[in-house]
């Protein structure tokens, strides 16, 4: 938990919620952050109880920095209603989840406004508002955890479509006959690169004996084995882990190539879990969009990780909380 002293009068709260966990910030226009913490998401349990966890979160949190919030933004893994808050496709959260009506839930557990959008366009709201990538006004932001998803900031303004999919880089086919996706189509890149399945490779490669530095860091226990054990592993000499991330990060390099040449932005931003992996996934993935971007020169497009870190997506949110505060 996070917690500073100010309270100014202008406060907002952003939500991120994840497949695992829900995490919640209050903060200003500027993107200080007042107080943040986080609860699990428990998705088993169902929507309601899940956003009357949030609600009691953002309570407490109010509570704490001693600043009530003026509204609320919330990322969510799918799809949405925006213009009425309305929960419609989740591709890897339970099936009860879909038309669950979050903001009016959230608005008569707390009499505030709340404002729902994808999580990975907040996190690229997030980026551009507080990260790295203000002075450019072209920017892909891949976000890589539980699944791939991605936000398009063009000519200075985030681009949502006609349904509020812009971006979702993540369902893009990479391989036509590959695995069956959460999202109904097959080979998608979220198949190919996510942190579920890059654990699953490490634990494969470390029971098999072929990552011993990864077994010894984790002391056996295969439950222990995440993306950044991987790269530590991966950087101490474990060749078959080095192999597996490459693998991975190629694919990754060939979806992005993929969105550069469809969009041309400037910039590409990998936040997310597994964007802990640094370089071993930067610079394959930079090989391959050398490689495969032939349109204009690709040398121009940056593609960088996050500056802020697994806070991206919540401080997204709040920018959405405070634009749509004008609204009422």
């Amino acid at each position: 938990m996070e917690k500073k002293t100010s309270s100014p009068s202008n406060v907002f709260a952003g939500v991120d919620l994840g497949g695992t966990k829900i995490a919640a910030i209050l903060g200003t226009r500027k993107g200080e952050i007042l107080a943040s913490d986080s609860v699990p998401t428990l998705p088993a349990q169902g929507p309601t109880k899940a956003f009357t966890r949030i609600a009691e979160l953002l309570d407490r949190l109010a509570s704490e920095c001693g600043s009530r919030p003026i509204s609320i933004g919330i990322g969510i893994p799918g799809l949405v209603d925006f213009e009425h808050g309305i929960i419609e496709f989740l591709p890897n959260l339970p099936s009860d989840w879909c038309g669950f009506r979050a903001a009016e839930f959230l608005h008569n557990r707390t009499g505030l406004r709340a404002f729902l959008l994808n999580d990975a366009r907040l996190a690229a709201l997030g980026e551009y508002q507080f990260g790295s990538v203000p002075p450019r006004d072209n920017v892909l932001v891949v976000t890589i955890g539980t699944g791939i998803g991605g936000g398009l900031i063009l000519d200075g303004r985030l681009r949502l479509g006609s349904c509020g999919a812009a971006g979702e880089i993540g369902h893009q086919t990479i391989l036509p006959d590959g695995e069956k996706c959460g999202c109904g189509s097959r080979g998608c890149l979220e198949t190919l690169i996510n942190a579920r399945t890059l654990t699953a490779e490490g634990i494969s490669l470390a029971r098999a004996g072929d990552a011993p530095q990864l077994a010894d860091s984790v002391n056996g226990n295969w439950s222990q084995i995440t993306p950044k054990e991987m790269a530590f592993a991966a950087r101490q000499g474990d060749k078959a882990v080095a192999d597996a991330i490459e693998k991975a990060a190629s694919y990754l390099g060939l979806g992005i190539a993929n969105a550069v040449t469809l969009t041309a932005v400037e910039h590409v931003v990998l936040t997310g879990g597994v964007a802990a992996l640094g370089e071993l996934l930067l610079k394959p993935v930079r090989e391959v969009v050398r490689e495969r971007v032939k349109m204009f020169p690709a040398d121009r497009v940056q593609i960088s990780c996050s500056t802020l870190g697994d806070k991206a997506g919540a401080l997204g949110a709040l920018a959405l909380a405070f634009q749509n505060s004008n609204s009422f």
